[in-house]
């Protein structure tokens, strides 16, 4: 939202740009360059926001895909010492 601010803001200075002095458009000049600079700025804050919340997705998908694993490891062990057909134990990587 704040870089369509800036953008608004940039094409209200480009547009009143032509009916002013020199100085004026010099100084509105000078302000669409600040205001692009910190637009610039926004975009990068959002994207290591955005790059943040990824990571910290990736360690929670990480984190259950661990559980589980340990999980059937542990069901396919029991599987496996009771000679269930199919099991396999994860020690020795042998289908019953």
């Amino acid at each position: 939202m704040r870089t369509h601010i800036a953008v608004a803001a940039l094409a209200a200075l480009t547009l009143g740009a032509a009916a002013c002095t020199q100085a004026e458009q010099d100084e509105a000049g000078a302000n669409a360059q600040v205001a692009g600079e910190r637009a610039g700025d926004v975009a990068a804050e959002a994207g290591e926001v955005i790059e943040a919340g990824a990571m910290k997705t990736a360690q929670a998908v990480e984190e259950g895909a661990g559980k589980l694993a340990d999980e059937l490891e542990e069901n396919q062990a029991e599987a496996a010492a009771q000679g269930r057909d199919g099991a396999v134990d994860p020690a020795t990587d042998k289908r019953q």
